[in-house]
């Protein structure tokens, strides 16, 4: 028998820091200086695997330090308003790295897999949460005519369910720490 897991109000209180985007916060200094690179993490910690990138931000907060030219970000849901932002600033990051889920079939739970911003198809536009299209096309003008590397990394969920249940499967759980080293490899000598 499969019993699902209902939150009440309280526990959804409880649970609202899992939601507020977490941020590295350099020195006051390093905040005046414009950012080469950006690594977000986007999901819902609240809907289970949707959770993944906010996972990963956690664990490379908790374990490494980065240069002001790096900027690290939970952004929850809310990538487009930052993408958007980013179009229209007079000068633009190097290099943004994207950690979300996904599901795509044929593909493992935990499965990690690298899409470009052009790989993601139509049909992706509905799945693939990158929270939640048109970041698309907002990816693909700062990609070809901001000149900006736009690099995405994605999970094959296990699941994301119908109510909120926090928390990653065991198989998502056990990419972060490779979704890690894939971010430390790909920010390379700034870092």
């Amino acid at each position: 028998m499969h019993i699902k897991h209902k939150m009440n109000m309280i526990d959804i209180m409880h649970n609202m820091h899992n939601i507020i985007p977490r941020t590295y916060a350099p020195s006051p200094e390093a905040a005046q200086l414009q950012p080469t690179v950006l690594v977000y993490g986007c999901g819902n910690t609240l809907m289970g695997d949707d959770g993944f990138g906010p996972a990963v931000i956690e664990q490379l907060l908790a374990q490494h330090r980065f240069p002001p030219a790096v900027r690290i970000e939970d952004v929850g849901t809310s990538i487009r308003d930052l993408l958007f932002d980013i179009l229209l600033a007079p000068e633009k990051p190097q290099k943004i790295l994207i950690v979300d889920a996904a599901r795509q079939p044929g593909r493992q739970p935990g499965e990690l897999f690298e899409l470009a911003v052009d790989q993601i198809g139509l049909e992706k536009v509905n799945d693939f949460s990158v929270h939640h299209f048109p970041s698309l096309n907002l990816l693909k003008e700062l990609s070809e005519s901001g000149g900006v590397e736009v690099r995405i990394l994605t999970v094959q969920i296990e699941q994301i369910p119908e109510q909120i249940q926090p928390g990653l499967s065991p198989a998502v759980a056990a990419a972060i720490p490779q979704a890690c080293a894939w971010i430390l490899q790909n920010i390379g000598g700034v870092a």
